[in-house]
């Protein structure tokens, strides 16, 4: 059986079950309207948010952070596909308010993601490097405290209840301009046809099969790109779009598993490790701006030059752990087999011309 017999076929089982009476006159069952599904995600999505603002507002919490930020970039991944570039100048506005709404709460993140990084050191049974640590561990929850006090100010100046609304009506009324509902005749565009994608390309106007592929070849030419980039230069900011570029694409590729697309949940698998492998190196990343930002400052020199010296140590092996990280990542994506089949099945999920 070839990967296209397994993905269900509106239109032939429409052709097979009985008529409901509604339906005797045209012999099959309406087929499923994808964009409504899509729409469906994207009001989860912002359900999803702001049910998670009031968490982050009133508690702080280190998760809801992460879930907020999280649920931004599913949302703006899912927007995108429904209003593509370009857009009406309400979506961007919109789209905007979602990436100040994400950028808000990114210090926030980070001293989150790291003070649980020191708390984790300081826990081991190893003490050579612990008034480091400790010192770290405070300058990190001083930084935390003036990021709450930013982020959260900013996150309150969005207004998300009105943002809710305004964006949940432009997605009600989002999808084919035209005809918002699949035709049957184009009802096989998600599920393959004769040339063997995965997402067909019919003729006529843009079809949601059409824009699902566009946004689809669209992050992927842009992820590879990246990957590209990174291998003939390793610098810190070369490999942060590389993280960038795989959460957009596995964030699209979710969208393209809604519709049971074969491959797509190994696709999703191995965008994750490479998403959460490239998240460790970001954090050392971060680690180590902010440990320099901490001794380089003169007082801190002045009364903790002992402390200074150690955590200078510690910044030595914290490059060294980045290293091979990197090391690790150019691995993964440098002619490794499951980077192979991430680029097969994209091959086979984009139509001939786009392929």
């Amino acid at each position: 059986m070839s990967m296209l017999d397994q993905i269900p076929d509106p239109v032939s089982a429409s052709a097979t079950a009985p008529a409901a009476p509604d339906q005797e006159k045209t012999g099959h069952e309406k087929p499923p309207d994808p964009w409504a599904r899509v729409q469906k995600l994207a009001v989860r999505q912002l359900n999803r948010l702001v049910t998670l603002e009031p968490k982050v507002l009133r508690d702080e919490s280190p998760d809801a952070i992460h879930d907020l930020r999280v649920a931004s970039r599913r949302l703006q991944e899912v927007l995108d596909l429904l209003y593509p570039a370009p857009r009406p100048q309400e979506i961007q506005k919109l789209r905007r308010k979602l990436r100040r709404a994400r950028r808000a709460l990114s210090e926030l993140r980070n001293c989150d993601v790291l003070l649980e990084r020191v708390g984790a050191a300081l826990a081991g049974k190893r003490s050579s490097h612990r008034d480091a640590w400790e010192a770290l561990r405070a300058y990190l929850s001083d930084r935390r405290a003036e990021a709450v006090n930013k982020g959260l100010r900013k996150l309150s100046k969005i207004n998300l209840a009105a943002f809710y609304l305004h964006l949940k009506r432009h997605v009600a009324a989002a999808g084919r301009p035209s005809e918002p509902a699949i035709s049957p005749a184009a009802a096989g565009e998600v599920s393959g046809s004769a040339h063997g994608q995965l997402i067909a390309f019919p003729d006529g106007e843009e079809t949601f099969g059409q824009r699902l592929a566009k946004a689809l070849e669209s992050d992927w030419q842009a992820f590879e790109a990246r990957v590209a980039d990174s291998h003939g230069d390793q610098r810190a900011p070369l490999i942060h779009q590389v993280r960038i570029a795989a959460k957009r694409l596995r964030y699209l590729i979710e969208v393209v598993h809604e519709f049971d697309v074969e491959g797509s949940p190994e696709a999703l698998g191995w965008l994750r490790r490479l998403q959460e492998h490239l998240g460790n190196w970001h954090d050392l990343e971060i680690l180590e701006q902010m440990t320099i930002e901490m001794v380089g400052r003169p007082k801190f020199l002045r009364d903790h030059l002992d402390t200074a010296l150690k955590i200078e140590k510690l910044v030595l092996r914290n490059r060294g752990s980045k290293k091979r990280l990197v090391e690790r990542y150019v691995r993964m994506t440098l002619g490794s087999d499951e980077y192979r089949r991430l680029a097969q099945w994209v091959g086979r999920a984009l139509p001939p011309s786009a392929a």
